[in-house]
């Protein structure tokens, strides 16, 4: 009896039980050191309610100076290339991953201890609001280092070969590392929801310095997963010094603009550095066949419009503090909520959608997201008041329904790209080449930061003003609809027939 003659209730339990149990077929015992790493990056969101209310009640910082600064905050995430470059070829005491996992996490631990000093204000050698920008951007080059040796790891725990020497069939390779980078959503998505609801319980029960010390327990786990399991890696080879000195040279310039405040730096960085990876990039695949370049050129931009759309930034979460009375604990709920529902989302749809073409998903992935959107906006208009008095239920009940219905897609986008990375990651430069393509797409996060401020600078949102919030959100969402959305009509077409993984 083939598939087609079963009854529909038989095939549909068939295909829920493939989804549910592929990923749990997939795993091996080697992929453990980087999916502790990922589950470690999903883990630091237990600051994330304490870091909210801190910059709220202790901070200065308006929603578009925190807009700019997480400009600042993307850029070592652009420049990924340099970390890929000294994962790749400069062995720290012999180990080209293991070492790196261990510095990116004592780096990590810095900037937790960095932000727990200003909040208790046992650390006063700068004020506060520059410790803050110290220690996220410790945390944040922590995190991409240990992103990088992940990224490198995930292309080499793949077996090419079968146990007696010969090639493994390609489509089961590229089936295979497709699924790792599944496993890693799942890894990162489980570390927001272990820690998502727990962070809102200790925020609201303890000092924000406190709970700044207890995320010093995070990056004990991506290092432990490095120190207990063995890390294969590929040989050494010679430095490329026009990928790392380049690098180099770019993050000393980045650090020079950012501390001397020259004008524009922000905008000034963004374009050298698309200039700067598009042409690192270049390199790095020249040895690909022109059609796989073509691929990856129209498949980048796709998704470089899908990530450059802007945020509506602080103001919204502060809206929800004074307005809607959400505080710590119900902000932990709704964290809570979202982080386990993204995680049953990417575990039940990830088997289907990595054999889905880019401009499918990313069409579906942006309508989706626009219409899940429509609750927040009806939220800063009041509706809820309305709610209230016709239904008997008000904000909270409107944003844990939003949050239900929205949260499994947030790590979907994701995942064609990561596999598309893995599949055409050359051989002893897989470091580079994903680190790369990842600053590409990260650049189009600063394109969406840059664009937050912009419009944070027009509808000025401050603590307690939020009248402006409204037409912010409308704007946002527009934006959010029109770009991804022409992009995929432009280019989508070239992409016709190409596919992230094979069909089953």
């Amino acid at each position: 009896m083939t598939d087609a003659t079963l009854p529909a209730g038989h095939r549909l339990r068939q295909r829920l039980e493939t989804a549910l149990l592929t990923p749990v077929r997939a795993f091996r015992l080697r992929y453990l050191p980087l999916l502790m790493v990922y589950f470690a990056y999903g883990a630091l969101g237990l600051i994330t309610i304490a870091e909210s209310f801190w910059i709220k009640s202790s901070l200065t910082l308006t929603p578009s100076e925190l807009a700019a600064l997480s400009v600042w905050l993307t850029l070592p995430w652009t420049i990924k290339m340099v970390f890929g470059e000294l994962v790749d070829a400069v062995p720290v005491f012999g180990s080209q991953r293991r070492a790196y996992v261990v510095i990116g996490g004592a780096l990590v631990a810095l900037g937790l201890l960095t932000l727990a000093g200003a909040a208790g204000g046992w650390l006063a050698f700068a004020p506060a609001a520059d410790l803050y920008r110290l220690g996220s951007f410790l945390s944040v080059v922590g995190v991409v280092l240990q992103d990088v040796a992940a990224d490198a790891m995930s292309t080499e725990v793949v077996d090419r070969e079968n146990p007696d020497g010969t090639p493994r069939n390609p489509e089961d390779v590229n089936r295979d590392l497709g699924m790792v980078q599944v496993l890693g959503r799942l890894a990162l998505s489980l570390g927001l929801v272990v820690v998502a609801g727990l962070g809102g319980w200790l925020a609201s029960l303890f000092s924000y310095e406190a709970v700044f010390l207890c995320g010093l327990a995070i990056p004990l786990i991506s290092v432990s997963g490095a120190l207990l399991i063995e890390i294969k890696s590929s040989e050494t080879r010679p430095v490329d010094w026009r990928i790392l000195g380049g690098g180099l040279a770019f993050g000393a310039a980045v650090m020079a603009m950012a501390v001397t405040g020259v004008p524009y730096a922000q905008e000034i960085v963004f374009v050298v550095s698309m200039v700067v990876v598009s042409a690192m990039l270049r390199r790095v695949v020249g040895d690909l066949d022109r059609q796989t370049q073509r691929t990856i050129f129209y498949a980048a931009i796709i998704i470089f419009a899908f990530r450059a759309t802007p945020l509506v930034g602080q103001g919204y979460t502060w809206f929800t503090i004074d307005v809607l009375g959400f505080d710590e604990s119900f902000q932990g709920t709704l964290n809570q909520i979202g982080a386990l529902l993204a995680l049953v989302g990417t575990w039940i749809f990830s088997d289907s959608i990595t054999g889905r073409p880019i401009p499918v998903v990313l069409f579906w992935l942006t309508l989706i997201a626009t219409v899940l959107s429509l609750p927040s906006l009806a939220l800063t208009l009041g509706i809820s008041e309305w709610t209230e008095t016709a239904f008997g239920f008000g904000a909270r009940t409107i944003a844990i329904i939003d949050t239900a219905a929205s949260s499994p897609f947030l790590q979907l986008s994701m995942i064609p790209l990561l596999t598309l990375c893995a599949i055409y990651a050359p051989e002893q430069r897989r470091a580079t080449w994903f680190a790369l393509m990842g600053s590409l797409m990260n650049l189009a996060l600063v394109a969406a930061a840059l664009q937050t401020k912009y419009l944070n600078q027009i509808f000025i949102i401050d603590r307690g003003a939020y009248d402006n919030l409204p037409l912010l959100l409308g704007v946002v969402m527009a934006i959010g609809l029109v770009v991804p959305l022409a992009a995929i009509l432009l280019f989508g077409n070239k992409l016709k027939g190409a596919e992230i993984a094979r069909d089953r």
